[in-house]
């Protein structure tokens, strides 16, 4: 069966005045229906300007899509006109933005912007509309939701704008849902209430979801399957348990490591040095500097992704060692 998503080859460059920075470098998954699909990585390592890129969101300008394809149920998002985009932004796909302070229009209630998606692709107004915005902010768990939503985003908490987000990304029922760090700046509490209303609404919507996370602790909770980037390459990709039991790449090892809960109050494992700037990559694996395995093939060569068990793939010629 075809995935719904098939990302190939993306690749997302940034011209600068030092040169040209390689956000994201031949980066390829697939995400099938019905699953959540987690990329994951530090800060920096192009999850957030892959996820943008899938729908050409990227600021004008400030960075454009080099190679690669983009394809949702066969179309082709990075060949499609702007004006056939815009009936798939929204509608096919939906998306939770990782600030919604930054992504809600401040000058304009919450209903009305949930009701400007369902205007624009459902063709919805007046009565029906505000009837299909209260329904959307109850089935988020917005309480009073009739009164919430003649409210401006700065009258409501994180967490409720977090919902406000979600409500309009679901709007349409989309059959995909990418989500890039959909708990950031919550408390713990309201990580976990969102992070199961996603999974929820996926259950019941039948739709598959793109989760950009830092958080392995989500990962695991949320995700059938892991694509772990580092420096605008992936580096890793398989199952969730496979991935986060028996890492086979010195990064993703370092990450877990990272996130370990230390019984005895000591001082937690860290990948030692730090991610390297865009504009002075290193020769061959990015990671080298970094990693305690590496020799001077890995210092000389960028390694191939290359699949190391069933549905497993790492790209790292020390695999069978990390």
């Amino acid at each position: 069966m075809t995935a719904l998503l098939q990302v190939e080859g993306l690749s997302v460059h940034f011209d600068t005045v030092r040169g040209v920075v390689r956000a994201v470098e031949d980066l390829s998954f697939a995400v099938e229906r019905g699953q959540t699909v987690a990329l994951v990585g530090e800060s920096g390592s192009g999850k957030s300007t892959a996820a943008l890129s899938l729908l050409r969101l990227l600021p004008p300008g400030a960075g454009r899509i080099a190679g690669g394809r983009v394809l949702l149920d066969g179309r082709d998002l990075l060949a499609l006109p702007a004006r056939d985009l815009r009936q798939v932004r929204g509608a096919a796909v939906g998306m939770i933005f990782q600030d919604p302070m930054m992504a809600l229009n401040p000058v304009h209630t919450v209903g009305r912007q949930i009701a400007e998606t369902l205007h624009h692709h459902l063709g919805q107004r007046g009565a029906a509309a505000e009837a299909r915005v209260v329904e959307l902010l109850r089935r988020v768990q917005v309480p009073a939701p009739e009164q919430r939503m003649r409210q401006y985003p700065h009258n409501l908490s994180g967490g409720m704008r977090q919902r406000v987000m979600m409500a309009m990304a679901l709007a349409c029922r989309p059959s995909l849902l990418i989500a890039d760090e959909p708990t950031t700046a919550l408390d713990v509490t309201v990580q976990a209430q969102v992070l199961s209303l996603i999974d929820e609404l996926k259950a019941e919507l039948g739709m598959a979801v793109l989760l950009i996370t830092h958080d392995l602790g989500v990962v695991w909770e949320t995700a059938q399957r892991v694509v772990v980037l580092y420096a605008g390459r992936k580096v890793e990709e398989g199952p969730v348990t496979e991935i986060l039991t028996r890492p086979r790449h010195p990064y993703t090892a370092g990450l877990l490591r990272a996130a370990e809960w230390r019984e005895d109050g000591g001082r937690l494992a860290e990948i030692p040095g730090s991610v390297p700037s865009p504009h002075a990559m290193p020769p061959g694996c990015a990671f080298a500097p970094r990693c305690p395995l590496a020799d001077d093939r890995c210092r000389a060569a960028i390694p191939p992704i290359r699949p190391i068990g069933p549905a497993h793939t790492a790209a790292c010629f020390r695999a069978e060692a990390a």
